[in-house]
């Protein structure tokens, strides 16, 4: 009888749980789908790649939801069953509270595991291959984005001007600025041109012009009845360069592993330089961050869980009864404040370090020991 309570029990949750994340997950997908516009209006990316790079962010979106929802669905369930009077049936078939905490504390790990999975192998990869898509894409949004007589740098070092654009194709007056690096440059102009593709590049066909080479010690000019302008040889204007998040976790942890050891090697002091050094290019900060958020921030779902779950304990006093509901919230919230905030504290000193990488097993101990005490602590209750 108490497995099919149980069960019932976690469905509930588990229900609520899919359909308020995929709500969530959605919504937010949304709001950011919406501001990675610029990939199509400002970038000259196509609109396939538009949407394979924001389907990509979901698994992203998704697991930074999961703490607060899944804390949510705990509230949501048990204070549902407290108003319908539910909550009896537990504890008429001899179900302890503490059994009874034990178990939602048992139900978090699977999420704990889910988030874990996510972060370390998912979100990482689902990432480097939007960025990777990015960079092998081809502008083949430029012609679309070619308008009369407006400046189009849609790519890198490549700036475009047309005075007319024609129905049936045909720019007329074109004015092409090439940076080639530093100290050397080219301009081109046409009388006329087109944009053609061939072997699924885009090039400009341009009629009865010239190109004019310049660097810092001359310049030179060379006039064409009809060229072709490749321009696949230039890049998106997208950040290509992959970032933190989107880097391999085990490459994260090898690189964190060595500024770590270089810290008790040398002491204190040079972990203050440290902080300045890069691995492959990048700042220790960015890497304990984005190590903190994917390894140590999933087990306050453990925490939150509990504090969930504290939720069929009443307080004995009256004054404290009203505002029990609210009270548990407030503390969950503030648990999943102090989760993110901490953060920012990481690398203050060694100390620091490992407080934090153990604060959520702290938390979850105090919490625990807390509920063992307020119900009476037996042995087998566990």
């Amino acid at each position: 009888m108490n497995k099919l309570i149980f069960r019932k029990f976690s469905l509930d949750i588990l229900n609520f749980f899919l359909i308020a994340s995929f709500s969530i997950t959605f919504i937010v997908w949304i709001i950011q789908a919406v501001n990675f516009l610029d990939l199509v209006s400002d970038d000259g990316h196509s609109l396939k790649v538009y949407f394979y790079y924001v389907t990509l962010n979901l698994p992203k979106i998704f697991s930074k939801t999961i703490i607060f929802v899944f804390f949510i669905s705990i509230f949501y369930v048990i204070n549902k069953y407290d108003n319908a009077n539910e909550l009896i049936v537990f504890w008429n078939n001899g179900i302890k509270k503490i059994y009874f905490i034990n178990f939602i504390c048992k139900l978090s790990i699977f999420f704990l595991i889910l988030q874990l999975f996510l972060n370390l192998i998912v979100v990482p990869k689902s990432q480097s291959l939007a960025r990777q898509y990015i960079k092998d894409s081809n502008i083949d949004f430029l012609p679309k984005l070619i308008s009369e007589k407006k400046f189009i740098n849609v790519v890198k070092n490549l700036t475009i001007f047309v005075e007319e654009y024609k129905n049936d194709g045909v720019l007329n007056k074109i004015y092409i600025n090439e940076k080639i690096n530093n100290n050397q440059s080219k301009i081109i102009v046409a009388d006329s041109g087109k944009i053609i593709k061939k072997n699924n590049q885009f090039f400009l066909r341009l009629y009865d012009g010239g190109i004019i080479n310049i660097n810092k010690k001359n310049s030179f000019a060379l006039n064409f009845s009809e060229t072709d302008y490749d321009l696949s040889n230039f890049s998106t204007k997208s950040i290509t360069h992959p970032k933190t998040q989107e880097i391999d976790s085990d490459i994260l942890l090898s690189c964190f592993k060595d500024f770590f050891l270089n810290i008790y090697r040398n002491g204190y002091e040079l972990f203050k330089i440290t902080k300045k050094q890069t691995c492959e290019g990048r700042k220790l900060k960015s890497i304990s961050d984005e190590l903190y958020k994917r390894l140590i921030l999933p087990f306050y779902t453990l925490v939150i869980s509990l504090i969930a779950a504290s939720l069929i304990i009443e307080p004995k006093s009256k004054y404290l009864l009203k505002f029990h509901k609210i009270n548990i919230f407030l503390i969950g919230s503030f648990i999943i404040v102090i989760s993110q905030l901490s953060l920012k504290f990481l690398l203050n000193s060694i100390s620091m370090i490992y407080l934090i990488s153990f604060m959520p097993i702290i938390f979850l101990f105090l919490f625990y020991l807390l509920l063992l005490l307020t119900n009476k602590f037996k042995l087998n209750y566990l």
